[in-house]
């Protein structure tokens, strides 16, 4: 099954070229690295080509500049693999990730959630286990009310991405949607225990962010309808 990594940047200069580079080490020959880049007026892009050094596997697109659901789209609909990673610009993936994801898609997974170390900005762990923090569990309506998937630690299959795009209008979050329609569809989807990256978490972070429960609440009732609205 070929490999592709969906990465979605933003004023990513900083921390990017460790990511990629962390991927690129346990990336297989055949494999892909899409970087759709939001602000490609800055300076992520020669980031994105040191960090490269001219591996032919890193493929550095613009991005849609319509925020963070978009540009993950965008980077997933310029993948060409069987199975899609997403990552976000600013953790750092540990050299067994691919390898023990992949196990589960070669045993039928169609979504595979992993655990992670959730860091500071210079790596330092702050929780051991983000499953075990924030009780990340399986189910629809589980995750309905409280959503376990977070895209730096997901990936899925083709087919699970076409079913999944377009993204509709006013996407509170493009993992949720992810996990929701899975699951909804009654995908095979895995939890799979193993802390896989360092989740670096930091001032400029823009996913993961907590959010008012007026602001929780409404996402939940958005997310409902365009559930219901999606054939």
């Amino acid at each position: 099954m070929k490999i592709s990594v969906a990465l979605a940047a933003y004023k990513g200069e900083k921390f990017i070229g460790e990511q990629i580079k962390s991927i690129l080490a346990q990336l297989p020959p055949d494999g892909e690295i899409i970087v759709s880049d939001d602000l490609p007026g800055g300076e992520t892009k020669q980031a994105v080509s040191d960090a490269s050094g001219g591996d032919s596997r890193v493929k550095y697109i613009e991005g849609p500049g319509k925020g963070v659901c978009a540009n993950f789209e965008n980077a997933i609909r310029a993948c060409s693999g069987d199975v899609i990673f997403l990552s976000d610009q600013d953790d750092v993936w540990l050299p067994q990730k691919i390898n023990s994801v992949m196990k589960e898609f070669e045993n039928g997974a169609d979504v595979v959630l992993h655990d992670a170390y959730v860091t500071d900005a210079q790596l330092e762990i702050k929780e051991e286990s983000f499953f075990a923090v924030h009780s990340s569990k399986s189910g629809f309506a589980a995750n309905l009310v409280k959503n376990s998937f977070v895209g730096c630690c997901m990936a899925l299959t083709k087919e699970v991405a076409d079913m999944c795009l377009p993204f509709p209008a006013g996407l509170p979050m493009h993992d949720w949607w992810i996990a929701l329609l899975a699951l909804k569809r009654h995908k095979k989807v895995v939890l799979l225990p193993e802390r896989l990256i360092y989740w670096r978490r930091h001032e400029n972070t823009v996913t993961g962010k907590k959010n008012s429960l007026a602001q929780q609440l409404k996402w939940r009732a958005k997310m409902i309808i365009l559930l219901i609205e999606r054939k």
